[in-house]
């Protein structure tokens, strides 16, 4: 039976993963993005293409927690270059979007003639919903599993298939409902929303570099000691 100390440690791990993974995919401000790239399409079209991008979403995030870690390893590369490299592609995210004017973005010419179901993986699941700073992020939160005892393993991955089903869900029903949430918020709305999420996304990002840079330290710290 899981204890209550496992049960704050899936909750914890669940807060931090889904907080940090949807302020980066920021699923209701790239629906704007998704709404006007998909503008040709009816309403019952346009949700089935949000219900295929949330599960896309779900297995991209599932693969990246669960063997991204794998892959490091064959390349040769650290936990900690990951988190610290990881953190600042999405503060520099963070900070670019924070400093960027609003803009009307538009469709490409293409995506017109395009089939809903080649759209769907590419480019509306990668690059625009999980690109390269939410998949290192998951690699990163995956990573975590790889030490504890056998209860806490079980719960960090289950905390890893909540975070990516709620993650997805989250993708899903803000692209489904693109178009009420642009036409209720407006402009104006759309704009401090996304200010706001820039704000916490780069607060994420140097989180992210201080526990790369705190574990890269800490066995330097332990050798002096």
């Amino acid at each position: 039976m899981i204890d209550g100390f496992l049960i704050a440690k899936l909750i914890s791990l669940w807060l931090f993963g889904f907080s940090t993974m949807i302020s980066i995919i920021n699923p209701f401000g790239i629906a704007f993005v998704f709404h006007d790239m998909t503008r040709w399409l009816t309403r019952g079209e346009r949700a089935r293409l949000a219900r295929q991008i949330g599960i896309n979403s779900f297995i991209v995030l599932v693969v990246a927690m669960f063997l991204g870690s794998r892959v490091l390893s064959f390349f040769g590369i650290s936990l900690e270059a990951l988190r610290i490299g990881g953190g600042l592609a999405v503060a520099a995210a963070g900070w670019t979007m924070l400093r960027a004017e609003p803009e009307t973005t538009a469709a490409p010419n293409a995506m017109d003639t395009a089939p809903i179901e080649r759209m769907a993986f590419f480019p509306l699941t990668m690059p625009l919903t999980t690109g390269p700073g939410s998949i290192a992020a998951a690699i990163a939160l995956g990573a975590e599993r790889s030490t504890g005892s056998q209860d806490v393993l079980l719960v960090s991955a289950i905390s890893a298939l909540m975070i990516a089903a709620s993650v997805a869900a989250c993708v899903w029903i803000a692209y489904a409902y693109a178009e009420a949430i642009a036409r209720r918020i407006g402009p104006q709305g759309t704009l401090v929303a996304t200010k706001l999420t820039a704000f916490l996304l780069l607060c994420i990002g140097v989180q992210i570099i201080l526990i790369g840079a705190s574990d890269a330290l800490r066995p330097l710290i332990a050798a002096q000691g």
